[in-house]
């Protein structure tokens, strides 16, 4: 891997900006009704997911960098939610949702090393991070 000059260059990024696309091309395809509704939502946090690791990468010290890391993963967690319910709404066929469910799991598998990298390297956090669900992985991970 090359040398990290920006967070353009984090694979983590990368991959949430590649999610973000995903995210609103599928939601093209929502009802209508749902424009202020599931849509919006659901756009909104893909677009959080790669934001706030930008604004992490961007704060400079680790610990803060963590907690907006920590809250792009909760971001994701959320798009995770909101798919889910579009599919149960039959807003989204089988084989979109199943493309879009595994880019979320590829998100948060890049976006959970990259904390516990991090953790590991911030004594002032130490190895498990903080709060009880510090390294809570993604559903079906």
């Amino acid at each position: 891997m090359g040398e990290i000059r920006s967070h353009r260059d984090l694979i983590a990024w990368q991959k949430a900006m590649d999610l973000v696309v995903l995210v609103y091309r599928l939601s093209k395809a929502f009802p209508d009704a749902e424009r202020f509704g599931l849509t919006s939502q659901l756009r909104r946090a893909a677009v959080s997911v790669p934001s706030k690791i930008a604004e992490g990468y961007g704060r400079g010290p680790t610990g803060d960098y963590l907690r907006f890391l920590r809250a792009a993963r909760g971001s994701l967690f959320e798009v995770d939610t909101q798919t889910m319910l579009a599919a149960r709404l039959e807003f989204v066929p089988d084989d979109a949702f199943a493309a879009i469910q595994d880019r979320i799991q590829e998100c948060g598998r890049i976006l959970a090393a990259l904390i516990r990298s991090l953790e590991d390297k911030d004594t002032s956090v130490g190895r498990t991070g903080s709060g009880p669900n510090a390294r809570c992985p993604m559903p079906n991970a």
